[in-house]
């Protein structure tokens, strides 16, 4: 229950930051995404950094598990998480499973988008 409190904490600072930063990039740059671009990298930068701190047995594994990784970062971006899961199966089951969890994920939700955006139109 408590790792659920940290999740549902860091998700509501999550998003407040990619709203916030999502809607000053928009003000600035009306004509092209960049708050998105913004906050996909800096989340992936993010969650790299923090993966290295899992390894450290000296700082709280649900902390930075929990509320920064699936909280804070998880609602900031979701590319975040996704990177977080390729470099995790890369570590576990190697280049082949990740390279293959990259196609099928990028693939398939842009086929999905396509989809969804097309479906009234038939």
């Amino acid at each position: 229950m408590t790792n659920l409190i940290w999740v549902a904490t860091g998700g509501a600072v999550g998003a407040s930051l990619r709203f916030l930063t999502s809607s000053l990039f928009k003000y600035i740059y009306p004509n092209f995404p960049l708050g998105t671009i913004i906050v996909n990298i800096s989340g992936s930068f993010l969650i790299g950094l923090l993966m290295t701190f899992l390894e450290n047995k000296s700082v709280s594994h649900n902390f930075i598990q929990y509320f920064l990784i699936i909280g804070i970062l998880g609602s900031y971006t979701t590319f975040s998480a996704f990177s977080f899961e390729v470099i995790d199966l890369y570590n576990d089951k190697g280049f082949i499973i990740s390279f293959f969890y990259i196609l099928l994920s990028v693939f398939s939700c842009l086929f999905a988008a396509f989809l969804g955006f097309n479906i009234n139109k038939i």
